[in-house]
C-alpha cells in the first residue's frame, strides 16, 4: 500500500481512537494527522512519529484545518455529537458542528480535490419501515420538527446528499460509511456518566458500577444489532485501502445483524455477565432494570425506531468484509478492559 497522510478530524473520539490505533499497527507507511479539542483518549500514541497531533477546534479555527487538510491524502471527519440526550436538549448545538462544520470540510475537500470518507450514521434512515436498510433503497425518513431529536438524522442526511451531490458535479472521491451502533472501550465516560449522558452500553455499565438501577425507555423493546469497534474499523480500514477501487463513490452500512437484540435483553445479559467481575458483583446483584418513560428520560422532543438493522451485502461484496464478533464476547471485551 502506497505511503498516505490521513486525517482525522476527531481523532481523540471513539472511532477515531481506535481506528488511529489500527493504522499505526498495520499501516506504518501511513501518516496520520489528528485534529482534536482532547488527547485523553489517544494519549499513549501521541509518542509514535507517525502520528501528529493537533489540538485545534474546528468551529473556530477552520483555516488551520484547511492548512492541515491542503497537505493530505485522505479526509475522515469524525467529530460530530452523536448522543440522543445532546439532540434533545441542545438541537442547534448538534446542528453548528454535525452540519455546519462538517459543511465546511466538505468545501474544503472538494477544493483540493482530496479523497473524503466520511461517517454518515444508521439514523439517517429514520423511521424506515424496512426490515433491513438499503444504502441506496431504503427510504430516509424522519418526524416532526417538534421532535427535535431528528436534528442530528437531517443534519447527516443532509450532508449525505451535499456529499453525493459534488460526486456527480465534480467526481468528487468520497465513500459514505453508516454506523450501526459500534460498541466498545472508550466510548463515552463508564466512570462518570450520568442519566441520559451517554449511550447505551456505557451508560447500563455506568449504573451498575455505581449501584444505579437500570432505566428501560418506554420498556426497552427496541431493536438494535450492534458490531464490536475491531469489526468496525476493520470495515473502514478497508474502505481506506480501497483495492481496486472498490469504495469509491459507493455508501455502506456498517453493522453485525448478527448481533440484534432488545434494549431489554442487552441490560439483562449486562447485569448477569457483570456478576462475574469482583468489581461489579456487589452493585450488580443490589440493582433492577425498571421501565421509565422517554418523556420522563428525555424529554418531549424524543422520538424513537422500534428495530435498526442493517442490510451489509455490499460491504460483504465490495469490500470482502464480514463481521465475526458476538455480542457476549465484545462486552466481555470491554468489561475486561475496565474492570479485571
Amino acid at each position: 500500500m502506497n505511503a498516505m497522510n490521513i486525517l482525522i478530524i476527531g481523532a481523540g473520539g471513539f472511532i477515531g481512537s481506535h481506528l488511529s490505533e489500527q493504522i499505526l499497527k498495520n499501516h506504518q507507511q501511513w501518516k496520520i494527522f489528528a485534529i482534536d479539542i482532547a488527547s485523553d483518549k489517544i494519549k499513549h500514541l501521541l509518542a509514535d512519529d507517525n502520528f501528529n497531533f493537533f489540538n485545534i477546534n474546528i468551529l473556530t479555527s477552520m483555516p488551520l484545518v484547511e492548512e492541515i487538510l491542503a497537505k493530505s491524502d485522505v479526509v475522515l471527519p469524525l467529530a460530530a455529537i452523536a448522543n440522543p440526550s445532546v439532540y434533545v436538549k441542545n438541537p442547534l448545538a448538534v446542528f453548528e458542528l454535525d452540519f455546519e462544520a462538517n459543511l465546511a470540510i466538505v468545501k474544503l475537500v472538494a477544493k483540493y480535490q482530496k479523497r473524503l470518507i466520511f461517517p454518515s450514521t444508521s439514523e439517517v434512515y429514520g423511521l424506515c419501515s424496512d426490515e433491513k436498510f438499503e444504502e441506496e433503497t431504503s427510504y430516509c425518513v424522519t418526524g416532526p420538527v417538534c421532535k427535535q431529536r431528528w436534528i442530528y438524522s437531517a443534519s447527516k442526511q443532509l450532508l449525505d446528499r451535499v456529499i453525493y451531490a459534488h460526486g456527480v458535479r465534480d467526481s468528487l472521491s468520497y465513500t459514505l460509511f453508516r454506523p450501526f451502533n459500534f460498541i466498545g472501550s472508550r466510548l463515552d465516560d463508564i466512570f462518570n456518566a450520568s442519566y441520559g449522558s451517554s449511550r447505551v452500553i456505557t451508560q447500563f455499565l455506568s449504573n451498575i458500577y455505581h449501584g444505579n438501577d437500570i432505566n428501560l425507555v418506554d420498556g426497552g423493546g427496541q431493536m438494535r444489532c450492534f458490531i464490536d469497534i475491531d469489526d468496525a474499523v476493520e470495515a473502514i480500514l478497508r474502505i481506506i485501502e480501497n483495492e481496486n477501487g472498490c469504495a469509491e463513490q459507493q455508501i455502506f452500512n456498517i453493522g453485525n445483524p448478527g448481533n440484534l437484540w432488545t434494549i431489554r435483553e442487552l441490560a439483562h445479559i449486562m447485569v448477569d455477565m457483570a456478576k462475574k467481575y469482583d468489581k461489579l458483583a456487589d452493585s450488580a446483584n443490589k440493582i433492577t432494570v425498571r421501565n421509565v418513560n422517554s418523556r420522563e428520560y428525555y424529554g418531549d422532543s424524543y422520538q424513537d425506531v422500534s428495530r435498526r438493522v442493517p442490510a451489509i451485502k455490499r460491504a460483504q461484496e465490495l469490500l470482502q468484509w464480514t463481521p465475526k464478533i458476538s455480542l457476549e464476547e465484545s462486552l466481555k471485551k470491554i468489561m475486561d478492559f475496565y474492570f479485571s
